[in-house]
């Protein structure tokens, strides 16, 4: 066995060891939280959601597994490509002139901004189907957030980190800029009311981001930021009537199993803009769904 396939190997391990250990805070955190809003009716809350959540376990696993290590690999190639061609727009020097946190808030918001037009890039048919993945869950928790198609990481790690390799963002930067969008991340998609009052013109609220997911079709392609509500407001997507209570979900016929999402994006139903909608709706939706189908494809509208 090569050296490189051994290294793969124990990268990916690695990497589903530190999955499991990356949920502990998360767990602990969150379902206090939901005890304290849910009192009595957070086991039902979560009886309803374990499906869901099951699935979503499952999507990280083999994220952790096949997908980190391969991120990791293409990081290493970008990051070095841009520097060994002196493709980055500023030096180390220029950033080590300004304080590490404001360092770390510029690339925040580089970020957010840069992922807000991929975020939308990726409400395009073309993008779509591997997107439609992580709208699938229609019991949505603050794991939500591990629900994404290989193709919707890959998109997503090339054009945030790309722009922020291009712009010579120090290391440590561009590392708390994944931990805090990600975790926060987490926060914004957990089954939470808050709306944040007058702070939701500066961040995005869980009410907000749970619009961005909702079957409304009022509510389709609004709400993309993840950190900043200022580029959803600076763009005319921003639009939060008051705490999200309609079901989220979307009308694309993908089976709820790890192989059914996995496989969506490559099937010729998913893109009815190309093959026709006969071939779109030639799998049914389950009876359950029929209310959500009627009206929630995003690309229909």
């Amino acid at each position: 066995m090569s050296e490189a396939l051994i290294n793969l190997i124990a990268t990916s391990i690695a990497a589903v060891v530190s999955a499991f250990k990356g949920l502990l805070v998360p767990i602990i955190f969150f379902s206090l939280l939901a005890l304290l809003m849910r009192r009595k009716k957070a086991l039902g809350d979560l009886r309803r959601a374990l499906p869901e959540i099951h699935l979503n376990v499952k999507l990280m696993l083999f994220d952790a597994m096949f997908i980190v290590p391969m991120i990791i690999i293409l990081g290493t190639f970008l990051s070095e490509l841009v520097r060994d061609n002196g493709l980055s727009l500023l030096s180390l020097d220029t950033w080590s002139e300004l304080p590490g946190w404001l360092t770390i808030l510029i690339a925040i918001a580089i970020a957010d901004f840069v992922g807000y037009w991929r975020h939308r890039l990726e409400h395009t048919w073309v993008l779509w189907p591997a997107h439609a993945v992580h709208h699938s869950d229609t019991q949505m928790t603050w794991i939500a957030v591990q629900r994404f198609h290989p193709i919707n990481r890959f998109t997503t790690f090339v054009i945030d980190n790309l722009a922020l390799f291009l712009l010579g963002v120090p290391p440590f930067a561009i590392v708390a800029n994944g931990l805090v969008r990600h975790y926060y991340g987490a926060f914004i998609h957990a089954d939470l009311p808050w709306t944040y009052g007058p702070l939701g013109r500066i961040f995005v609220s869980p009410a907000m981001h749970r619009w961005h997911h909702a079957t409304d079709p009022r509510a389709f392609d609004t709400n993309f930021a993840t950190v900043f509500s200022l580029w959803d407001q600076m763009f005319g997507t921003c639009r939060v009537p008051g705490p999200c209570d309609v079901p989220t979900g979307v009308t694309d016929n993908m089976k709820q199993s790890l192989r059914g999402q996995l496989i969506y994006p490559f099937t010729k139903k998913a893109y009815p803009q190309i093959f026709g909608k006969s071939e779109a709706a030639t799998e049914a939706p389950a009876p359950e769904q029929n209310d959500v189908s009627a009206g929630a494809r995003r690309l229909e509208q």
